[in-house]
């Protein structure tokens, strides 16, 4: 490459004279070239983000995991429901389900049970709202969850509701910004924590994919399961006393005033009260394998129908499924986003052809004179050819630049995570110098083709 730079240097040498002398129109040449390698460069940057995007996800709702929720019915579907579900009764989701669960079904690795409830988290008169969570120690392994300081709980604690708690980043930003918040106490809803853990901070964001199990942990305080049930909230206690009441009422002829549904009770929200009856808001199963989440599945929705006498009042998702599906979509979206970026490129090409074919045809005397003083067919094709692929290349370096630029612009205005990579540079850059090469050879050939007599003579 080198020999054949310093053979034909003094034709490259003609090439950048004529494209400096020619600012204005060289310019407006690689203006294709220009937006087409940025938008190549920016697209591709958009589809390299949304795939870390769903991977950062991935993560935040577990390799292998199936979320079982309740369905809790409004007023109206559970009045319209009330004739055909007299007769049937489901104590909902519970802690039985989750032992059944465990001790049946060999393909389950991991269980965690799972009840939240927003409310004021308060230490030294600030206050902070907060999402308490109860849950097992297995559900730091389903989520993924590392600590940055302290430990998960032990089994005394577990076992007994001890009044312990793990906060997220944005608690401890708040309440211990300045101290070492291990062993420190905060109160929520009344009710006095020690801290004995830190979450490391998580900036993922969100999709639409909460209520499928992807969760933001920076605003949230774990506690035992058990600390949940025995201190703040068992909608199972109230359950077992309305299906009581509702039972006595039946046996003195009260039969017709029985409820379809037994509503549950909430320390902190009397409409949820009013219709949530399950003592879980959610169950975290993990399976060993991939391959075992389509039979797990199966087998766990048969399994809970039984056990609620075949009332499906709750509904099994497999959050990995669908981003793996949301992202065979978006997939698909940034292929035709690239080819159709791809397109101005070509466009480009086709620009560089037509203005080097009207250059040739401007410069025929030049040529000419050049091959009457002894310049070969080779040196014309050198000539034509490196102002083509300089022209590309130069552009290809500019459009680099608004490349970053726009990719930059939209991960700031629209929100959207954009990752420049250098494979999408090299790409748009390779493809740049090879749309000079192919789009300006054909004139470069054209104006070595020139008998020398004629193009003297022409006018």
């Amino acid at each position: 490459m080198l020999r054949f730079i310093i053979k034909y240097f003094h034709d490259i040498e003609i090439a950048v004279e004529s494209i400096i002398s020619n600012k204005l129109k060289s310019i407006l040449t690689a203006l294709g070239i220009i937006f087409g390698v940025a938008a190549v460069i920016a697209m591709l940057a958009i589809g390299k983000g949304a795939k870390q995007e769903i991977m950062d996800q991935m993560k935040m709702v577990g390799v292998n995991n199936i979320l079982v929720n309740p369905v809790i019915p409004d007023k109206s579907s559970a009045s319209e429901e009330g004739e055909k579900q007299q007769k049937k009764f489901s104590r909902g989701l519970n802690m039985l389900d989750v032992e059944a669960i465990r001790e049946t079904l060999p393909s389950v690795k991991r269980i965690s049970p799972e009840i939240s409830f927003n409310s004021i988290a308060m230490m030294n008169g600030v206050k902070y709202t907060a999402k308490l969570v109860g849950v097992s120690n297995d559900y730091f392994h389903l989520y993924n969850l590392p600590l940055v300081a302290g430990t998960i709980f032990n089994n005394y604690q577990e076992e007994n509701g001890i009044q312990v708690c793990i906060i997220g980043a944005n608690i401890r930003a708040k309440f211990f910004s300045k101290i070492d918040p291990l062993g420190q106490y905060i109160k929520f809803n009344g009710i006095w924590l020690k801290v004995i853990g830190v979450l490391q901070k998580t900036n993922v964001s969100l999709t639409g994919f909460e209520e499928k199990g992807v969760n933001v942990y920076n605003d949230n305080i774990y506690i035992p399961i058990q600390t949940m049930l025995l201190r703040y909230q068992n909608r199972a206690l109230v359950n077992t006393k309305t299906v009581s009441e509702a039972s006595s009422m039946q046996f003195f002829g009260g039969g017709g005033m029985m409820m379809s549904r037994v509503v549950s009770s909430s320390s902190d929200a009397s409409t949820d009260s009013e219709t949530n009856y399950n003592q879980l808001d959610r169950i975290v199963v993990q399976v060993a394998e991939t391959e075992q989440l389509q039979p797990t599945t199966e087998i766990l929705s048969r399994m809970l129908i039984r056990r609620h006498t075949g009332v499906r009042d709750f509904e099994i998702t497999v959050p990995e499924l669908l981003l793996k599906q949301q992202q065979r979509t978006k997939d698909i979206f940034n292929i035709v986003l690239g080819a159709i970026a791809s397109i101005s490129l070509i466009v480009g090409g086709i620009g560089i052809m037509n203005i080097m074919f009207a250059s040739v045809m401007e410069r025929i005397k030049e040529i000419g004179t050049r091959m009457a003083i002894g310049a070969k067919k080779m040196d014309i094709v050198v000539q034509f050819l490196s102002e083509a692929v300089l022209i590309s290349v130069s552009g290809g370096f500019i459009g680099i630049f608004f490349g970053v630029v726009m990719a930059k612009l939209i991960e700031q205005i629209a929100g959207i995570m954009t990752i420049v990579s250098f494979f999408s540079v090299f790409i748009a850059f390779g493809v740049s110098a090879a749309v000079g090469v192919v789009f300006g050879y054909s004139p470069a050939k054209r104006a070595s083709e020139k008998d020398p007599i004629e193009s003297l003579r022409y006018e």
